[in-house]
């Protein structure tokens, strides 16, 4: 008798690690205000060009700062509050006010001019400014896209809470929880609070970059510490797994490697010097926007 031995596939769940630490350092950006930012950037965070923490800061009356108008060109800003009051206007005519929990996704495309300013009652009165801003890279086909403006309310951001767990889902998935931002590449952006002694499993797909940005006190990944001002590159994988050594707060971030070239000169994010010297150029003509 012959027996014929058939191969057979399991789905084996892979569980991410820590890969590489990056500490923060605080810079001033904009009209002077304070972030925490790490310090390896590019490609090591592919595709998220920029992340700052804003504050916090503690402004007095009359003292709170922003970005004045500036133009941006090649990638998108995410501006997501956690204290405060900020207004956004920019030059396709879209307005907003962000307030703590609340979300603006500008996709700058093929350009857009905008500023990002305390409100007249974050003037008036002062008070703690926290959040964050976060550059997403876009593809070179999409560089050039017509800009477009999304505003999130915090009541319209999903929350998602489960075992000492809560996670609002700026972008993507958590914890069965989906958002409705429309994202022009596969985003996963996700603010999560842990009480101490719970756990944490988020699925990720394989073929995403990920890592987890700690600003308040400190979890565990795999046997790993990382703490409150650290950012956690993450090996590849589909789940990750945190456990909270003490009470925190961090955000999770993935998406795709582009692995395009990147050219970069300030506000604008190209694939090429000329399409940089073309922005300043469009820009200097008043034909950015």
């Amino acid at each position: 008798m012959v027996y014929i031995i058939r191969p057979f596939r399991t789905v084996m769940q892979e569980v991410r690690s820590v890969k590489t630490i990056v500490p923060t350092h605080t810079v001033m950006e904009g009209g002077g205000f304070q972030v925490r930012r790490p310090a390896a950037m590019g490609s090591l965070m592919s595709p998220f060009l920029l992340l700052d923490e804003m504050g916090p800061v503690d402004y007095a009356p009359g003292k709170a700062v922003g970005a004045p108008w500036h133009p941006h060109r090649g990638f998108e800003t995410v501006t997501y509050l956690l204290q405060g009051e900020m207004e956004h206007e920019d030059s396709s005519g879209a307005k907003g006010t962000l307030t703590p929990g609340d979300v603006q996704w500008m996709t700058a495309g093929k350009g857009i001019i905008h500023s990002e300013m305390p409100t007249s009652k974050m003037m008036l009165e002062g008070g703690m400014m926290h959040g964050f801003q976060i550059w997403v890279n876009l593809p070179a086909k999409d560089k050039m896209m017509n800009p477009r403006y999304q505003d999130i309310s915090a009541s319209e951001s999903p929350i998602a809470q489960e075992d000492g767990v809560w996670a609002r889902v700026v972008a993507g998935e958590c914890l069965g929880v989906e958002s409705s931002i429309d994202t022009v590449i596969p985003i996963t952006y996700v603010h999560v609070k842990m009480e101490q002694g719970s756990t944490l499993n988020k699925a990720l797909d394989l073929d995403l970059n990920g890592m987890l940005y700690v600003f308040k006190g400190e979890i565990e990944v795999e046997g790993k510490s990382v703490s409150d001002g650290s950012l956690a590159l993450l090996s590849n994988g589909t789940t990750v797994q945190v456990n909270a050594t003490q009470e925190s707060e961090f955000l999770i971030l993935a998406g795709p490697e582009i692995g395009e070239p990147i050219a970069r000169y300030g506000p604008f994010v190209m694939n090429t010097r000329e399409e940089i010297i073309q922005a300043i150029e469009d820009y200097q003509n008043g034909i950015l926007a």
